[in-house]
């Protein structure tokens, strides 16, 4: 897989599509590419971030239970992984395991900060969608309270 076709793969994830044609080549170039076998694990729950992965082919597993359950959530090509450990330390929330043969690009922290320091349109483009994602958790959030409230109001008989 070549230098365009990464490029390709990141310009297809929302997160990546707001960033300019020249930021997507410096990722594309600067971050490193991962080959993993069929049962690789590529982090562990609890363990503390250090940037993100993006899916470029292969699947890979998420599993938040610690057990390898079936009902993990599934990540394929243009997915990425750790969208926030772009922006900030956390820990990790899940395990990562390869499905099948696979290939992720890592991009590290100081790489994304980098970007978004030398690419300002690109920054602003995805400060707005963070915002805009917020407010509708938020407003998530809201509608499940009022729920819940609902809920706890006692019933007459």
């Amino acid at each position: 897989m070549g230098l365009d076709d990464n490029i390709g793969r990141l310009a297809c994830n929302p997160t990546f599509a707001m960033i300019e044609p020249d930021a997507l080549r410096l990722l594309a170039f600067s971050g490193d590419t991962l080959i993993l076998r069929a049962g690789d694990v590529l982090f562990r729950r609890d363990e503390i971030s250090n940037g993100g992965f993006v899916v470029l082919t292969g699947s890979v597993a998420l599993d938040t239970s610690g057990h390898g359950a079936s009902t993990a959530r599934i990540v394929r090509p243009p997915g990425l992984i750790g969208e926030y450990a772009l922006l900030t330390e956390t820990r990790r929330p899940a395990t990562a395991i390869a499905r099948e043969p696979s290939t992720v690009l890592r991009i590290s922290r100081p790489l994304f900060l980098r970007i978004l320091q030398e690419f300002p349109e690109s920054a602003e483009r995805l400060r707005q969608s963070l915002s805009e994602r917020l407010g509708q958790f938020i407003g998530d959030l809201g509608s499940v309270r009022e729920a819940f409230e609902a809920d706890d109001v006692p019933k007459s008989e």
